[in-house]
């Protein structure tokens, strides 16, 4: 993964002060060449809002939308105690597996919260293509994933529970566990749960799609 970072001069510095520091070589774009895990997928801030009748309603995001991230040209601000920074991100390279950490929960000095924006994503036919740099995309014959696993977190952040949905390869139909629990699932209840932490697996050259959705 390439990881294209500049520092950021103080917002309350006088206009002049900022553009003198920005010729600066420290404030110059920097890019780094990462190794990385899993991709950490930013949700954004979630309103609550309420419909007529007072019931929250829990708002919706498309799994496009912050994908977008790992572009190569989407910029998101990053804060540490004394400076701020701008990062963008590009994949480099597609694995024969991808696992996405979709952020939930964030910690302050005084509670944990957790962000219940739905994230709308196919189960099959995700194509990665466009979040590679065209001399990469050249290296890549084949960039689509279909979902094999999908953890869940319900409830509170400090009382939660999870459950897990996993794809059956053999007869392409998905699975709920629970603790000793595993019932059938259908693959559109899935896209419909507060997804936490998902595993991709790319479709290889000869591999048909057998998962039904």
């Amino acid at each position: 993964m390439r990881i294209f970072t500049k520092k950021l001069p103080h917002p309350d510095l006088p206009a002049e002060e900022k553009a003198q520091l920005l010729q600066n070589a420290e404030y110059q774009e920097m890019m780094v060449e990462s190794t990385f895990m899993y991709l950490t997928l930013d949700l954004p801030t979630a309103p609550l809002y309420k419909d007529e009748k007072e019931q929250l309603i829990i708002p919706q995001v498309p799994l496009f939308s912050i994908l977008a991230k790992f572009n190569g040209a989407t910029e998101k601000e990053y804060k540490t105690y004394k400076e701020n920074f701008l990062k963008r991100f590009q994949l480099t390279k597609l694995p024969p597996y991808l696992i996405f950490c979709i952020k939930r929960f964030t910690k302050n000095n005084f509670f944990v919260e957790k962000n219940p924006t739905i994230v709308n994503f196919p189960i099959t036919n995700v194509d990665l293509r466009e979040y590679l740099s065209e001399e990469v995309q050249a290296a890549h014959a084949n960039t689509t994933y279909d979902l094999v696993a999908n953890i869940v977190h319900d409830g509170k952040p400090s009382e939660g529970s999870y459950r897990i949905h996993v794809l059956h390869h053999g007869t392409g139909k998905w699975y709920e566990l629970q603790d000793l629990q595993v019932t059938d699932i259908l693959p559109q209840m899935i896209t419909l749960s507060e997804a936490y932490i998902q595993i991709w697996k790319r479709r290889e050259d000869d591999e048909t799609n057998q998962q039904g959705a």
